[in-house]
């Protein structure tokens, strides 16, 4: 039997493009990017090509994208590199501001600056997973270095506010920081607007392993290094290039560009009927935030009276679906997202969390809708 995989919040599926595109690499066009050998140049150009299509994905210049391991190297380096500058240039301003419902790898980056002399703030969220923009606007100041608000929400999928957020850091003289790992793919981005923004290439159907930091040519600052060796990537992110890595990411980006409104609709269209068939089996579910404010493909429902983490482990080796974030799998710990946006242990307890992605079909989506709901029948 196979198992339909609905978990494309934790990752999406290897797009079978980026597979090809990557498996030269790996063997019969060896070669290190850095090096000045015939196969190195190949390399290299390789690897700016895979730039200049991840600029294009979300309307960059190539020069300001900076590959790093992942989104979570891409924020620690944003967070942590940002402070680092402003304490080198003798810039004064002390105020970090995060939403409360960030990925940990933002929560953990900013919250390991307090013992530097910065102020972390966690500015709240509403019911709907969206930060609160008339108090965000009550704590920015013009001691504040920098706003860290993420694009999607990685565990209940709501759309955040962006271009609000940025008028208000602007308007305190602030830098913006957008972790844009489940965004980017799912919707029409553009930087312009930001100082920096992170990537994750296995949010996008690349591999794993690889992600990106935007770092914005216009930017007052630049993020120092928060790791030592070699100038690599303009000196920002030091070590070698993992050429069949960056090969894949690159052509993951052109596809999700080229179908981008294509794949927005095919997930919206499939999480809409899985929804509808649950409603038609007479199961008793909540959605937690409204269709209007999740990105599409996204579902985030709860189960009265059934643990969620019990539906897991009675259908998964049928379903794959996940009660959180994966970066917390192994954690009994209430979701902190759920907790900020003002549910219940016991509520967020019974929330599952799907995405349905490129490679889901109509007959997947329904045959999910059965499963769930037999394993949720009183």
């Amino acid at each position: 039997m196979n198992q339909i995989y609905l978990d494309g919040h934790s990752t999406t599926p290897l797009a079978p493009e980026a597979l090809e595109a990557m498996m030269p690499w790996w063997h019969a066009q060896t070669g290190n990017p850095h090096s000045p050998h015939l196969r190195g140049m190949l390399a290299s150009q390789a690897v700016e090509s895979a730039r200049a299509e991840l600029a294009a994905l979300v309307s960059a210049d190539s020069q300001e994208v900076v590959f790093t391991s992942g989104a979570t190297e891409a924020n620690n380096i944003a967070i942590r590199g940002i402070a680092f500058a402003a304490l080198e240039s003798g810039l004064d301003r002390r105020r970090i501001i995060v939403s409360a419902i960030e990925h940990k790898s933002v929560l953990s980056s900013a919250g390991s600056l307090n013992g530097l002399g910065f102020q972390v703030i966690e500015a709240p969220v509403t019911r709907e997973g969206l930060v609160d923009l008339e108090q965000l606007a009550a704590l920015v100041d013009d001691q504040t270095l920098m706003v860290s608000v993420m694009a999607v929400n990685n565990e209940v999928g709501s759309i955040q506010p962006t271009a609000r957020v940025v008028e208000l850091a602007r308007a305190a003289g602030a830098l913006v920081h957008v972790d844009a790992a489940q965004a980017v793919g799912k919707l029409p981005l553009d930087f312009t607007d930001f100082d920096l923004a992170s990537i994750s290439s296995h949010k996008v159907y690349g591999p794993m392993g690889i992600g990106a930091l935007f770092v914005s040519s216009a930017s007052s600052l630049r993020p120092l290094p928060v790791q030592f060796g070699g100038s690599q990537e303009s000196g920002i992110r030091p070590g070698t290039v993992p050429t069949p890595l960056v090969v894949g990411f690159g052509v993951a980006a052109k596809i999700a560009r080229e179908r981008l409104n294509a794949d927005s609709s095919h997930a919206a269209g499939l999480a809409a009927k899985l929804l509808d068939q649950l409603r038609s089996l007479q199961t008793k579910f909540l959605e937690n935030i409204p269709e209007t404010t999740r990105v599409p493909g996204s579902i985030s429902i709860r189960f009265p009276g059934h643990d969620a983490i019990s539906i897991i482990g009675r259908i998964g080796y049928r379903l794959a679906i996940s009660e959180g974030s994966a970066c917390n799998s192994g954690q009994i710990n209430q979701s902190h997202v759920l907790s900020a946006m003002g549910y219940t242990a016991q509520e967020a307890s019974e929330t599952v969390r799907i995405y349905c992605s490129r490679f889901n079909t109509q007959n997947e989506v329904i045959e999910a809708a059965r499963i769930l709901s037999d394993s949720v029948r009183d």
